[in-house]
């Protein structure tokens, strides 16, 4: 009676824990990324325009007020 339990192999009930098992964990994957959210919060960065990056040098230092000036009437033409 007991010995014929290994002749099933992946059949139905196999195939169906099998599936369980998957659905679980795609439903446990969705739910963290849902609260962990989007955005800077989710660790991505948001994409910085050239005028940002531009502001970002001059208060480095690494260009002069004059370049500066220059570049941002450039960019907004």
């Amino acid at each position: 009676m007991w010995g014929n339990m290994n002749d099933y192999g992946w059949g139905n009930m196999g195939a169906g824990m099998l599936f369980f098992w998957v659905l679980l964990g795609l439903g446990f994957a969705l739910l963290v990324r849902y609260t962990m959210g989007t955005g800077d919060a989710a660790g991505r960065k948001r994409e910085q325009s050239a005028l940002d990056i531009l502001k970002e040098r001059y208060a480095r230092g690494e260009i002069e007020r004059e370049e500066f000036e220059q570049k941002k009437r450039d960019l907004e033409n």
